[in-house]
C-alpha cells in the first residue's frame, strides 16, 4: 500500500480494539494511525471498524463484537520484513516493533477458507513496471540477506549442500490452522519417502532455537546422517543449499519459492495454489500466477511500511533501507565489544553507536579480549575492528569535538592505510549490489544539490576573478594525519605539495586551502604566509570547500578527502599519495598505488562503496541506525547532535590550542 494512496483515503476513523497489544506497542499504534485507523479501546459505533491481531487468542472477542454490532473487521499482522529480532525477544532492540504491517479489510492472508487482500492483489494483472520493480527489489532483498527476522549471522556454518530441507514451525502459530505434530511427522516421512537415501535437515524456527516458543520437530526425530539446524543461519543461503524443500506454512517455505524452489506444502499458506508449489491440499479457486506477482503483493503493494526516523509511511524500498541499516549494526555488534583507544569525549556517542545489542565496554589497556579500537590505536590490538569517522560526518570538525553521524568499522584494515587491504577496498572491488548503482547515483545527485561535504563548515568565498589561466585547488592537510603517515608518496608536507603543484603547473592559478584543523591551531601543517605567497595565487581561508571545487578546473592533493568530494562533482583529481579513492581509474595517480587495486568501478560504484556500504549512520534525532539518505537530510537541515558539555569543552580547547594533549587522549 503506497503512502499516497493512504493519504488520499481521507481522515482516520476509529478502530475499536480489544487487545492491549495494539496500545502497548507504540509503533503498531503509530503505523495504524498513519494508515488512517485510530485505535481505541471502545465498543464500536456506526462507521467504526473492529481491529483484531491475526488469529490471536483474543481475536474471537473482536469478531464476536463486530458481528453483534454489524461492523467490519480489519485484521492486522506483521509484514514479511519485520525487524532485527522477534518481538518476543528480550531487550530494547526487540522492543522497537515492526517496520511494517499487513492491514487487511478482506480477511486473513493465512486463512484459505476466504479471500484476503493479499490473494486479491496476487490475482490482479501485474503491470510491467511493477514486475520489473519486483525483480529488482527481490534481488536486493536476497543480496542484503534480509528476512522477516534478521538475527541470523551470515558467517554461521551451514549444512553441507545437497540436503532435503524440512521446515519446522512453532506450536500455536496461527498460520498452521490447527496443524499439530502429527502433520509435521507426516511431512517428514513424505520427505524421506520421496527422496530415499537423501540427507534430511530439519530447520527449527528461530523462536524455538532461542527458547521462546516450542516447535513440533526436534533431535529425537532425526535418523543417522540427518541434521537439526537451529543455528543463526541465513534463510536465503539455507534454501540455496537444498535440493528440495518441505513446509507447512512457514515464511521460509515462501522464501524457498522466491529463490526458485518448488516447495512441497502440507498446509495452505497464501503462497500455495498458484502453480508454484506442490500442494498436499490444493486451493481450487486460485489460478496460476508468477513469483513476481506474489512478491509484488507480499512486499510491495500489500503491507503498510513505516519509516521510524522520519515518522511517516514509506514504500518497501524505504523500509528496506532502514532494516538494512539496523541489521548491519546488529551483525557487527551482536556479540558485544570491548573497546580500546577511544578518547574520553567520544565515549558517549560510541556507547550509543555500538551498544544496541550489548552495552559497549571500555578497556584501560590493550589485550587479546579487545574487539574494537580507534584506528590510531589499533596497532596495539591488531585483532580489533578499526573505527574511524565516515566520509559524510558532521557539521563541525572532529578536532572541535563535534560527534559524527557516520562511523566506519573495518574488520580487515582501515581505509586511509594503503599498506594493507581494507574492507573498503574489498567493497569497491566487489561492486555494488542489485539496485546499488542507481541508489548511489541518486545519492550523488542529492549530496551535490545539498552542497554537503565531510564537515560542512560553510565559509567565505572571496575568490579572485578568473584571468584565463587554468585554476587548480590545492587542499592542505594535517601533516601528522594517519592518511599522510600511511598513504603519502614523496610529498609529505603541505609545502612540498604546493611546490610540486607549482613546478608541474607553472602557468596555472593555484588556490591553496589550509585545513580547518590547522587554521584553528589544533593540528600541525601551517605554512609561513610569505612562503605560501610565493607559490599560491590565493589563500582561501575559512572557505567553503564546495564553492572552491565548483570554481576550479582541477584538484591536486596528497590524500585529502576533498579529492573524493571533487570527484563526486565531476572535477579532475590528481593525487600524489594513495588515498582510498585513488588507483581505481578515476583519478590521475602520481603516487605509490597498491597493485591490488585492479577493479575499475564507475563513479556511482565507488560512491556506493564509500558512502553506502562501508559507513554506518546514526540518526541524531531518534538515535536509531539509519540509511545514508536520512543522514544527508539531517545534515542538510542542520539537525545534528552536539551536547552542551562538548560545546563548552570545544571552546576551552580553542583557547588552549597549544595544550591539546589534555583532551586528545
Amino acid at each position: 500500500m503506497k503512502p499516497d494512496d493512504i493519504a488520499a483515503a481521507g481522515t482516520s476513523r476509529r478502530l475499536c480494539i480489544f487487545n492491549l497489544g495494539f496500545l502497548t506497542g507504540p509503533r503498531i499504534r503509530r503505523i495504524l494511525t498513519l494508515a488512517g485507523h485510530r485505535p481505541v479501546l471502545s465498543l464500536p459505533r456506526h462507521g467504526d471498524a473492529v481491529g483484531i491481531w491475526g488469529n490471536s487468542p483474543t481475536a474471537w472477542r473482536g469478531r464476536a463484537i463486530a458481528a453483534r454490532r454489524g461492523c467490519p473487521v480489519i485484521t492486522v499482522e506483521d509484514a514479511f520484513l519485520r525487524s532485527v529480532l522477534p518481538g518476543r525477544a528480550p531487550g530494547r532492540l526487540a522492543a522497537r516493533g515492526p517496520i511494517g504491517l499487513l492491514i487487511d479489510p478482506d480477511g486473513l492472508h493465512f486463512d484459505p477458507t476466504a479471500p484476503s487482500r493479499l490473494e486479491r492483489l496476487i490475482s490482479q494483472p501485474l503491470p510491467r513496471a511493477q514486475q520489473d520493480r519486483a525483480v529488482r527489489a527481490l534481488a536486493r532483498l536476497r543480496t542484503a540477506d534480509l528476512s522477516k527476522y534478521n538475527m541470523h549471522d551470515p558467517a554461521a556454518p551451514l549444512p553441507v549442500p545437497g540436503y532435503v530441507l524440512v521446515i519446522d514451525q512453532t506450536r500455536g502459530d496461527a498460520s498452521l490452522r490447527g496443524a499439530d505434530r502429527t502433520r509435521f511427522l507426516t511431512m517428514l516421512e513424505a520427505a524421506r519417502d520421496e527422496h530415499p537415501g537423501s540427507r534430511i535437515v530439519i530447520r527449527s524456527h528461530p523462536e524455538t532455537a532461542a527458547g521462546l516458543r516450542p516447535g513440533h520437530l526436534d533431535a529425537s526425530d532425526l535418523r543417522p546422517g540427518d541434521q537439526l539446524c537451529d543455528g543463526p543461519v541465513s534463510p536465503w543461503r539455507l534454501v540455496q543449499g537444498a535440493d528440495a524443500v518441505y513446509a507447512v506454512s512457514s515464511q521460509l517455505g515462501y522464501e524457498a519459492l522466491l529463490a526458485g524452489h518448488r516447495p512441497r506444502l502440507f498446509g495452505q499458506p497464501f503462497y500455495a495454489g498458484w502453480g508454484l508449489s506442490d500442494d498436499e491440499a490444493p486451493i481450487p479457486r486460485r489460478s496460476p500466477s508468477t513469483r513476481e506477482a506474489l512478491f509484488a503483493a507480499s512486499h510491495l503493494d500489500g503491507p503498510v511500511w513505516y519509516d521510524p526516523c522520519r515518522d511517516r509511511l514509506t514504500d518497501f524500498e524505504g523500509a528496506l533501507d532502514q532494516i538494512e541499516a539496523e541489521t548491519r549494526t546488529y551483525r557487527q555488534d551482536r556479540h558485544g565489544h570491548l573497546a580500546y583507544g577511544m578518547r574520553l569525549w567520544k565515549r558517549r556517542f560510541l556507547a550509543r553507536e555500538f551498544g544496541d545489542a550489548q552495552p559497549l565496554r571500555f578497556a584501560p589497556d590493550p589485550g587479546p579480549e579487545v574487539t574494537l579500537a580507534w584506528a590510531g590505536s589499533a596497532a596495539a590490538v591488531p585483532q580489533a575492528t578499526r573505527v574511524e569517522d565516515g566520509f559524510l560526518r558532521s557539521r563541525g570538525l572532529g578536532a572541535a569535538l563535534t560527534p559524527p553521524l557516520s562511523i566506519v568499522a573495518d574488520d580487515l584494515g582501515i581505509y586511509f592505510d594503503p599498506t594493507a587491504p581494507s574492507r573498503l577496498e574489498s567493497l569497491i572491488s566487489l561492486g555494488p549490489p542489485p539496485c546499488g548503482r542507481d541508489r548511489a547515483q541518486r545519492l550523488i545527485t542529492a549530496l551535490v544539490a545539498a552542497r554537503l561535504t565531510k564537515y560542512n563548515l560553510g565559509g567565505a568565498s572571496d575568490l579572485p576573478p578568473r584571468d584565463g589561466r587554468p585554476c587548480i585547488l590545492v587542499p592542505g592537510q594535517v601533516e601528522n594525519d594517519a592518511s599522510i603517515l600511511k598513504g603519502a608518496g614523496a610529498e609529505r608536507t603541505n609545502l612540498a605539495l604546493l611546490q610540486r603543484v607549482r613546478t608541474e603547473n607553472p602557468d596555472a592559478c593555484l588556490i591553496y586551502k589550509p585545513h580547518p584543523d590547522v587554521e584553528a591551531g589544533l593540528r600541525p601543517g601551517a605554512i609561513d604566509e610569505d612562503t605560501v605567497a610565493t607559490l599560491a595565487d590565493h589563500i582561501a581561508r575559512d572557505a567553503d570547500p564546495v564553492t572552491l571545487i565548483e570554481a576550479v578546473d582541477a584538484v591536486w592533493t596528497i590524500t585529502s578527502t576533498l579529492g573524493f568530494e571533487a570527484l563526486l562533482r565531476g572535477k579532475p583529481v590528481t593525487v600524489l599519495g594513495a588515498p582510498f579513492y585513488a588507483g581505481w581509474g578515476l583519478t590521475r595517480d602520481l603516487g605509490p598505488i597498491p597493485a591490488r587495486r585492479q577493479a575499475r568501478p564507475d563513479l556511482a560504484a565507488l560512491a556506493h562503496a564509500c558512502l553506502i556500504a562501508y559507513p554506518r549512520y546514526r540518526d541524531p534525532v531518534t538515535g536509531l541506525p539509519c540509511p545514508v539518505e536520512l543522514a544527508l537530510e539531517r545534515l542538510a537541515r542542520g539537525r545534528t547532535h552536539h551536547p552542551p558539555a562538548l560545546r563548552l569543552l570545544a571552546k576551552a580547547q580553542g583557547a588552549l590550542a597549544g595544550h591539546a594533549w589534555i583532551w586528545r587522549r
